[in-house]
């Protein structure tokens, strides 16, 4: 059995995973470094590994949009640490991303010493944020509420309102979650009404919101 820790840096430009793969050669005993370039393959690396130690999620990769990326793999692997690495560094994105369950948050600005202690951090239980940044409060109450909401789910239910925002239909996930169509609905309806809203297209257009408005309009 490996002994070291198993890493995933999902990003889609492989020079910025080339860099990253280097910082985390530097951290500790480091066994396996899995690469991801496209949000499908990050959740086919997320849901076969349960051994993951750490995942380096960026926000704006082909398949995904802003931090509903994220709340989709909460759902696969709900007790795996995931920091969210972005060039879109603002108190918002940040905020928003440690509200809705990441471990923590690297600016792409970061340099190789700051990545490696941000990744000891959270290996060791911590939670990090770019120094110096002024997090601040939620000041859009509709969004708030929806991080509440978010945050009220179970793994299951984040992970069925992930597959609604990729488009899938009710028979579609229950083949993939290996579940009957009807536990889908039922799935379907719970997370309706968690969101307060009366249809999947509606649950769809109010996670899009989550993103950030910087973060929305660069991966449109």
């Amino acid at each position: 059995m490996p002994s070291g820790y198993k890493f995933v840096i999902a990003d889609d430009h492989p020079l910025f995973r080339g860099a990253m793969k280097q910082a985390l050669l530097g951290v500790g005993d480091v066994t396996t470094i899995l690469e991801a370039g496209d949000f499908e393959s990050t959740k086919a690396l997320v849901a076969a590994n349960e051994d993951i130690d750490l995942l380096l999620l960026d926000l704006s990769m082909p398949g995904t949009s802003g931090l509903s990326g994220l709340i989709s793999l909460r759902g696969i692997h709900a007790a795996l640490p995931m920091v969210v690495v972005s060039a879109h560094d603002d108190p918002e994105t940040i905020r928003r991303a440690l509200e809705l369950g990441a471990s923590g948050f690297i600016s792409k600005s970061a340099s190789m010493e700051e990545i490696r202690e941000a990744v000891q951090t959270v290996l060791s239980g911590g939670i990090v944020a770019p120094a110096g940044i002024d997090l601040g409060v939620e000041r859009d109450p509709e969004i708030s509420d929806l991080i509440k909401r978010l945050q009220s789910l179970t793994p299951q239910q984040a992970r069925v309102l992930g597959m609604l925002a990729e488009g899938l239909l009710n028979k579609q996930i229950a083949y993939e979650l290996s579940v009957s169509e009807a536990t889908i609905k039922a799935h379907v309806s719970a997370v309706l009404q968690k969101l307060g809203v009366d249809s999947r297209t509606q649950a769809v257009i109010l996670l899009s919101r989550i993103g950030g408005d910087s973060l929305a309009a660069a991966v449109q």
